[in-house]
């Protein structure tokens, strides 16, 4: 549920390393949680990897109702395609924790691509990688219920120990807030009734004994 590109930060970072470019070719900086690293409908003059922390990805339409597309990770590349495409930004993207990530400037970025081919092998696989978790999103949706997703959604938040607005756990879902409160409780009645089905099956195990 969060992409994640090893490949791609150990390239960075050896990268960084090596200290043979400008100054102001790379950098890191960190977002704060609710800090934009991205923003929608504006021009950027960077690129970002992420090196640390999490981060959602959402369009907001005209009546600001947003829909989030996905959330990234360490190793996830942002700005490439504006970058490439010479478009502006396409989506905003939001620190969820504290973010550290790799700035690349324009330049640096073109001067990699022009002499760089194990780049230019990183952002195919990454352009793949995209289609491919773009379909099994679209698939997920079309063969698995709501209460099914959610329950992905909320163990994805105890494992990175994160927290989901109500608001951002429907736009994921693509529900209203209405809806998801109605399958927040389906979900929560369904681990209650599991929990006490667990404790019958022991209680009648110990009483067989």
């Amino acid at each position: 549920m969060i992409r994640t590109n090893e490949t791609f930060l150990h390239y960075l970072d050896e990268l960084y390393l090596q200290h043979t470019y400008p100054s102001d070719a790379i950098a890191i900086v960190t977002f704060a949680p609710g800090d934009y690293l991205f923003l929608q409908n504006e021009k950027a003059s960077h690129v970002l990897l992420i090196k640390q922390g999490v981060t959602k990805v959402f369009f907001e339409e005209e009546n600001e109702k947003e829909y989030i597309v996905e959330f990234l990770g360490k190793g996830e590349i942002i700005g490439d395609i504006e970058y490439i495409r010479k478009i502006e930004g396409l989506c905003n993207v939001q620190a969820l924790d504290v973010v550290e990530t790799y700035v690349l400037s324009y330049s640096f970025f073109q001067s990699l691509l022009n002499k760089d081919s194990a780049l230019y092998e990183l952002l195919l696989d990454a352009f793949a990688s995209r289609i491919v978790n773009t379909a099994r999103r679209a698939s997920y949706q079309q063969l698995y219920t709501i209460e099914y997703s959610l329950h992905q959604l909320v163990e994805m938040q105890k494992k990175q120990a994160i927290t989901l607005s109500k608001e951002d756990m429907a736009a994921y879902l693509g529900i209203s807030v209405r809806s998801l409160n109605r399958s927040l409780k389906q979900l929560k009645e369904g681990e209650v009734m599991k929990s006490e089905r667990s404790v019958d099956s022991s209680n009648t195990k110990t009483n067989i004994k």
